[in-house]
């Protein structure tokens, strides 16, 4: 007897759907053998489409010239040297290097770099406040609660906003938009519309932060602030994008840096994400829940990431003076971002009412995003390779490889963390916050950090004022963040394990959590006197240009002298 119709389809319904995890798992073996490949190709002095692509950042002649700005020149000279010693190679002293063109293009962007840089700094302030206030908040419940503005569900959300669009969106805006014209060898254009957006972007910034304060929120993470005011952040981005495409049809380079496509995926973006994500009347019901994550995830990967990752690709090769060790892997890198983070999102709804697909697709694509990661972090390591005595001298160094170490730990926790068996004990803990900081912290704030010292020098056209204070910085944040990160992780696999465990009482769950929340506040007290010695330095710097104090305008090492 042969299967009835119903049947026959209902098996062949099953096996495909069955095939569908080997469909995805063969394309993620099969991407991954062959970046794999790829690299291989690459240590055996494999073939490349362009294999000086990574030279167009430097000026004829200036291969093996270091640039650090936030050194002296003994300290540039002593940079010069090292890495000199390390390869035997260097710059040519008979080289002559013209410089008028980056010159201008750092002239032409110093007035919005310096009005989005003081912008991000003042909401770097506010946001670490109100962070170490909701800190303390979670085992002293009881502190400051007689005015409703400084209540925990209020003063964690002014928290977010303020260093999430505050400090680090304004800080990536500032960096992108000083290193464009460095990128594109042509003065910024259309300077009035980044001045128009980063006005608008602040306006609806503090609005938004006084509504949460006094009014209440919209209950959805990264979203709390309402449309009316939130559209502003869409308006005031796309103004800050638009001298980009001015530059582009004037750009004197043959080719695009790997740079300016971040930058620009990141500007086209964002726009485009917060206007879906907060477009009245769009969402109803259980979308409500996976555009929220659709959101808080792209916002991450295809804003922040890009804009800092952009920086990286940038700021190490011109501090060691030597360009990045592939290209072609820059490239593969962006574009492996590009199509796999856009769904990965949806693991935050794992046990949600939300389709098991969704779910499903959202795992896969988490897990399918090591491809870039590795080949970032291949790439980077490459480049410094033999190079890492640089990181003895260089305080930007020190930063932005902080940050990119942090990006390739973050990003592969989160793709373990997406998995179901990991998730089950993870999610609804402080584990989730502690890997939230990770990214956002460990790797796009400590990335901007070196950039705004290697950035600021070029910018008011004086040095640093105290060196020591950015050793000082490095070392509270680092030593803050990591005693925060250890401890809130620890703490936080330890309430999940209550959680999951039905013979135990609820409030276990909250009683094992206490002394690590207690040790989350000391390390966001030393990050915060970080930020403040951060803050303390730049008023100290524009204090000089204003001519409190009289320092020599910082140049590049003259190569007669190297």
């Amino acid at each position: 007897m042969g299967w009835p119709v119903f049947g026959r389809h209902r098996i062949r319904a099953t096996q495909f759907s069955m095939s569908i995890p080997a469909i995805l798992a063969s394309t993620y073996i099969i991407s991954i053998l062959g970046l794999f490949v790829f690299i291989a190709s690459l240590r055996k002095g494999g073939t490349q489409s362009r294999p000086d692509g990574g030279n167009v950042i430097f000026e004829p002649g200036e291969i093996g010239t270091v640039e650090d700005p936030s050194l002296d020149r003994p300290g540039r000279r002593a940079l010069q040297d090292s890495l000199s010693a390390t390869d035997g190679t260097g710059a040519d002293p008979n080289a002559r290097t013209d410089m008028s063109v980056r010159i201008e293009g750092d002239r032409s962007s110093r007035g919005v770099a310096l009005a989005l840089w003081g912008s991000a700094t003042f909401w770097l302030l506010v946001g670490s406040i109100f962070g170490l206030i909701s800190s303390i908040k979670l085992h002293h419940p009881d502190w400051l609660v007689n005015e409703a503005w400084l209540t925990f569900g209020r003063t964690r959300i002014v928290h977010l906003n303020a260093v999430a669009y505050g400090w680090t969106a304004m800080a990536a805006l500032a960096t992108a938009t000083w290193m464009l014209p460095r990128l594109l060898r042509t003065p910024l254009r259309g300077a009035g519309f980044s001045y128009l957006g980063t006005v608008l972007w602040n306006i609806g910034l503090a609005a938004g932060l006084i509504y949460i304060a006094t009014s209440g929120n919209e209950a959805l993470e990264w979203l709390e602030i309402p449309w009316r005011i939130g559209v502003l952040f869409a308006i005031g981005g796309a103004l800050i994008g638009v001298p980009l495409l001015k530059m582009l049809p004037r750009a004197r380079v043959d080719h695009l840096y790997v740079s300016v496509w971040y930058i620009g995926a990141a500007l086209f973006w964002f726009p485009i994400l917060y206007l879906v994500a907060k477009m009245p009347g769009l969402h109803t019901g259980i979308e409500y829940a996976t555009m929220n994550w659709w959101y808080g995830h792209n916002v991450l990967g295809y804003f922040f990431t890009p804009m800092a990752l952009a920086a990286v690709y940038y700021l190490v090769p011109k501090v060691i003076g030597r360009p990045i060790r592939s290209y072609d892997l820059s490239l593969l890198g962006f574009w492996t971002l590009a199509f796999f983070y856009g769904q990965v999102g949806a693991h935050h709804l794992i046990g949600g009412p939300v389709p098991s697909w969704l779910v499903t697709l959202s795992i896969v694509q988490s897990v399918m995003m090591v491809i870039p990661v590795i080949a970032f972090s291949v790439n980077q390591h490459q480049t410094m390779r033999g190079h890492f005595g640089a990181l003895a001298h260089s305080q930007v160094l020190r930063f932005v490889l902080f940050g990119a170490v942090m990006y390739t730990v973050s990003s592969v926790q989160g793709s373990m963390q997406a998995l179901r068996f990991i998730n089950n004990t993870t999610h609804f803990t402080h584990f989730t916050v502690a890997h939230a900081h990770l990214g956002m912290y460990g790797f796009v704030a400590m990335v901007l950090f070196g950039a705004a010292y290697f950035i600021m020098p070029r910018v008011l056209d004086v040095e640093w004022p105290r060196p020591r204070l950015i050793s000082l910085h490095f070392y509270l944040v680092v030593g803050g963040f990591a005693v925060y990160l250890m401890l809130l992780s620890v703490g936080g696999w330890l309430q999940g394990t209550a959680l999951l465990d039905a013979s135990r009482p609820f409030i276990d769950s909250v009683t094992v959590t206490w002394p690590y929340l207690q040790g989350r506040s000391l390390g966001g007290l030393l990050m915060t006197l970080g930020h403040f010695v951060f803050a303390w330095h730049l008023c100290l710097m524009i204090g000089a240009r204003l001519g409190l104090s009289r320092r020599r305008a910082v140049k590049p090492l003259p190569l007669s002298e190297i």
